[in-house]
Order: C-alpha cells, then sequence, then structure tokens
C-alpha cells in the first residue's frame, strides 16, 4: 500500500480527539494521518472490534496507540494502581520496546496511569515487585512474558479492562504462541475492544480473528503493491563464490548511507561481522550486528546503536525483519532470501517508511530465478540489476583471514553448515532445492579452506564442483588470534595427546577383513550409544536446572522454551 500521508488531519477525525491526546500528536511533530490511521482510529473509538490488514511502514502503530489512549481517557473513574485496563501484545522484545516508546508520550495524558513493559531477558521476580509496588494500568509486551505474569500475579484486576490490541499477530502465531494466546485471552472479559494488525492476512491471523473479535471490521487500504511506493527493489543473479564481492562493492558504494543487511543464520551473522571487519575497504565501516540469540542488552545496545548512526551497516537476521522503525535507513540488501516467503516483504519495509525513499536488493543464486516470478504474483515488483564483473574479488581475503585466525575460520564453517541446514528447511522448497546447492560454490563464498564433513556433502553429487582447497596448510597449526583461548586450544590438544598414549587400544590383526570390520563397527556402536547416553544425561541435568529456574521466576516459559529447543524463536 502506499504509506504516504492521507489529507485527513488527526484534529478532524470523527469522532473527535480529546486535546491532551492532540497536544501529543503536536508535539511529536504528526499532524496529517496515513491512511491506515484515518480509517481504523475512528473504529477503534467507535468500540468497534477490528481486523486490520496494512503494508509495514504504513504507521500501524499510532493507528492502535492514540484510540486506546482515547478509549482509556473516557473511563468514568482514574484506575486503581492494580486496575489493566488495556493490554498491547507483540512477537519480540524489540517491537515491545518500540511500541512501549510510542505509548509514552501520551501517558501523561491519562492522570494517575501506568504503564509497564514486559518482556523477556531480565527475571520475572523483578517485574513481579515494579508491578506490585508501582501498579500497572497498561501492559505492554511479548506473550510469554504477559501470560507468565498474569499466571503469577492474582493481584492484578482485569474486571474493568477495555481493550486488548495484537501486533503483528501472523508472526505471533508463527513463532508459536498460540498456548500463551489463549491463556491471555481467556482471562480477559468478553466485553472489549480488540484490534488486530497485520501485514500479511494467513489462515491462522484468519482463524484468531474468529475466536478472538467479535464481528470485526475489515481494514485494508488497497493498493497496486504490498510494498511501499516509495521503495525500489531490485535482484541480482549471481553464483555463490561472486556474492561477498558484490555486497562489499554495494556497501562501499552506499557508504554514506544507512544500510541493514539480512542473513539466514545467526551463525551466518556471527561470519560475516569478523570477517567483514578484517577486509581493507571496509576498514572504517561502523560494522553492528545483531541475532536472536545474543543477550536483551546487547540486542537493544546494538539497535539503539545502529539508530543513533546516521551512516552504517546493521548485520541482521529476520529477528530485526519485523516491526522495528529505525530511522533513517536508505537501503535493505538480503545477502540470503529469507526462509519464509512472507518476510521477504517485512524486510524491505525497514526502509521508505511513511512516505520515504528507499532502496532494496536481494541476492539469488542461478537456480533461484523463479523466486522472481513468485514475489511479483504476490504483489512485489521487481527489476534486475546485472551482476557486475568488474568489482574486486575479496574471496582471496576471505581466506587470507581464516588462515589468520582460527576463530574466523571456525566461524566461517559453522556459518556454512547452518546455512545449509536452513536451506532445508525452506518455506519455498520448490523453488529452494539444497539438493541443487552448489557447495563447492558455496564454500568458496564462504572464503573456507576446507569444506566441512557433513552428510550434506556427502550426498551432494555437486559437492566438491567449483572449490578450490588450500593446499599448503595444517589446518591444526591455524592459531587463535586471541592468545587465552590459543593457550586453553593448546591444552586442550596436550591432554588429548597424554590420553591417547596412555591408552592407546593397538588394533589386532585379523586375517578376515570382514569379520574385522564387523567388530569395529560393533564397538563402535557400543561407543556411540555410551557417549550418546552421557549427553542424554548431561542435557536432562541442563533441563532440570532450567526448570528450576522457571519456577523461581528468574528465567520465564518463553525463554525456557527456547533454551531447551522446544519452541521455533528466532
Amino acid at each position: 500500500m502506499d504509506s504516504a500521508l492521507s489529507n485527513t488531519r488527526f484534529s478532524d477525525l470523527k469522532p473527535p480527539l480529546s486535546d491532551p491526546v492532540l497536544q501529543a500528536l503536536t508535539a511529536s511533530g504528526v499532524e496529517f494521518c496515513t491512511p491506515v490511521q484515518a480509517e481504523t482510529i475512528p473504529l477503534l473509538c467507535s468500540f468497534k472490534d477490528v481486523a486490520v490488514d496494512a503494508a509495514t511502514g504504513s504507521g500501524k502503530t499510532l493507528a492502535f496507540v492514540v484510540p486506546l489512549f482515547e478509549i482509556l481517557r473516557r473511563a468514568s473513574t482514574n484506575p486503581k494502581p492494580h486496575q489493566v485496563m488495556g493490554m498491547i501484545i507483540a512477537p519480540t522484545r524489540e517491537l515491545s520496546s518500540q511500541i512501549y516508546d510510542a505509548a509514552k508520550q501520551f501517558v501523561s495524558t491519562s492522570p494517575n496511569f501506568k504503564c509497564v513493559l514486559l518482556v523477556g531477558g531480565r527475571q520475572v521476580k523483578a517485574d513481579m515487585q515494579r508491578i506490585q509496588e508501582e501498579g500497572a494500568n497498561l501492559l505492554i509486551g511479548t506473550p510469554g512474558r504477559l501470560y507468565d505474569i498474569m499466571e503469577r500475579m492474582d493481584r492484578l484486576d482485569f474486571r474493568s479492562f477495555e481493550i486488548l490490541i495484537l501486533d503483528e499477530a501472523d508472526r505471533l502465531l508463527d513463532m508459536g504462541f498460540e498456548k500463551q494466546l489463549t491463556g491471555i485471552i481467556s482471562r480477559l472479559p468478553k466485553l472489549r475492544r480488540t484490534g488486530l494488525f497485520s501485514a500479511t492476512q494467513t489462515e491462522a491471523v484468519e482463524e484468531l480473528a474468529r475466536a478472538g473479535l467479535r464481528n470485526p471490521v475489515r481494514v485494508k487500504v488497497v493498493a497496486e503493491y504490498i510494498t511501499p511506493s516509495g521503495l525500489s527493489i531490485e535482484y541480482m543473479e549471481c553464483d555463490a563464490y561472486k556474492k561477498p564481492s558484490q555486497l562489499v562493492d554495494i556497501l562501499v558504494k552506499n557508504k554514506s548511507q544507512k544500510t541493514m543487511v539480512y542473513f539466514m543464520t545467526g551463525a551466518c551473522v556471527d561470519y560475516w561481522k569478523v570477517v567483514l571487519s578484517c577486509l581493507a575497504p571496509l576498514k572504517d565501516f561502523n560494522l553492528i550486528a545483531i541475532r536472536g540469540k545474543m543477550k536483551q542488552k546487547a540486542r537493544d545496545k546494538a539497535l539503539a546503536s545502529f539508530a543513533s548512526l546516521s551512516s552504517g551497516v546493521l548485520l541482521c537476521t529476520d529477528v530485526a525483519a519485523r516491526g522495528l522503525d529505525i530511522p533513517g535507513v536508505d537501503c535493505i540488501v538480503q545477502y540470503d532470501p529469507p526462509q519464509k516467503p512472507n518476510d521477504f516483504v517485512h524486510r524491505v519495509g525497514r526502509t521508505a517508511r511513511m512516505g520515504r525513499q528507499g532502496s532494496a536488493i536481494v541476492f539469488l543464486l542461478p537456480k533461484e530465478e523463479a523466486y522472481v516470478e513468485f514475489l511479483r504474483k504476490k504483489g512485489v515488483p521487481l527489476q534486475e540489476r546485472i551482476c557486475p564483473d568488474d568489482v574486486s574479488d575479496v574471496v582471496l581475503q576471505l581466506r587470507s583471514a581464516a588462515r589468520k585466525d582460527r576463530d574466523i575460520m571456525e566461524k566461517g564453517k559453522r556459518a556454512l553448515k547452518s546455512y545449509v541446514r536452513a536451506y532445508k528447511k525452506h518455506g519455498c522448497s520448490y523453488i529452494f532445492r539444497w539438493k541443487e546447492l552448489e557447495l563447492g560454490k558455496l564454500g568458496m563464498g564462504f572464503g573456507l579452506l576446507r569444506l566441512p564433513a557433513m552428510s550434506e556433502v556427502k550426498h551432494n553429487t555437486l559437492s566438491t564442483e567449483g572449490f578450490t582447497p588450500v593446499a599448503d596448510i595444517n589446518l591444526e597449526e591455524i592459531k587463535y588470534k586471541d592468545k587465552a583461548r590459543e593457550k586453553q586450544r593448546r591444552k586442550n590438544l596436550l591432554v588429548k595427546k597424554e590420553a591417547k598414549e596412555q591408552d592407546p587400544k593397538p588394533q589386532k590383526t585379523n586375517k578376515n577383513p570382514s569379520a574385522a570390520a564387523k567388530v569395529t563397527k560393533k564397538k563402535t556402536a557400543k561407543k556411540r550409544g555410551a557417549e550418546q547416553t552421557v549427553e542424554d544425561a548431561d542435557e536432562l541435568t541442563r533441563e532440570y536446572r532450567l526448570l528450576k529456574k522457571l519456577k523461581k521466576g528468574t528465567i520465564d516459559e518463553a525463554e525456557f522454551a527456547m533454551m531447551t529447543g522446544t519452541e521455533n524463536l528466532l
């Protein structure tokens, strides 16, 4: 949709907004509505349930924050400290924090009103104590933490509850929050206003709308394309071993701009962050990384740092694809297409927001060209950018960096493995066929010195084509630049060597090779069984410790699920 401003002023909306809310909008420098705001705010203020389908960057946050505070201001009496009257649920900590920041400017319009942010990354007990001491009238946060607080705190009173907002509803469901959402909604009065907001309507979202909304009004601003009108999107078809050079060329040419680069996995972000910093053309660049498994403080710091820059590069996964409004982003580079088709639109939506201009480019391997037509049929306009041949080749520099630092070498191997395994689970598997991946060229593109041992390499007929292993080096002799890590590695190698010398276990010769093979196989199977038993015991111990932390409140259910691998979180 076109996210440009409409001709409607906030002061012209009917029913009219209160003066304090209008003053808060004016203080923020906002006068005119976007189309989605012009349609949604009057409906919610007229006590209608809404299901809003609008493109990313269209101004959905104000479309629910403004009517929420308008509704809460109309309450007959000031709320008591623990009387919860509204709730906003978002899928990620970053988006929840962003909504909380947007809401803070309106909190002062409602006297004696307390707004609380509830997300993971900090102790549940600390949140509970804060609510106990200060109260809570509006809860903003992620489903896991909100559900946990509601389960633990009987003091919260929902009898006067007025309005529930579900933001990025499709993402809430994709991330496996059905149980928490059901638990939250079941505790809320049925006589309430509900707003369901999503950039992409799915069957699951439709089911949620039917379950949680009463005769909702559908809001969908029709447009020719589902991406912002000010956004120019290109695709570049090139081999895997050429992608690093093309990326560096784009970054150098856009040095004065603010760029976000998306990768398939967190391990890829880790690798490219460290190796790109070693390349001469990018030495003085501001390179910042964010991925799902980073600690919350580190994620917040990375986003705040990138937001404050006038130019720089954010290397990220899809944890930064949804809802985030980072000011001044000029360009989006999708180094790897997203696993989930809908995330393409959310990624490019980080630029060209609220009527501004922006550009985006996605790299595609030669056998992925069908993705272009797939996106066009979904309403995403793409133009081809020819892959230039005159860019400087950086693969030699990548391999040189790996030879100088074991950390880079190991991160490169992990990145390739994670990429291949994520590729196998691609949402468009009929286009992104992992068995047709040219792993040799892919290995060169990751600057590897040798292809790693993995089953996908063994069973792929194209596994070594295009890969030139570095022959004049012993990988075991490559050192960590970090002296402490290298010292520990040497110590570990020495321990292994001494253990082997003390118990060499020489193999007995057997005239019957097949019999010897059977014995070896049998011993190997026993050894694998014993090792697996130890691993299982360790895993059980780890999960038991996490369960104790869950019961004590030092982690919430969402964090427990993520740490134990029982929930598909970024």
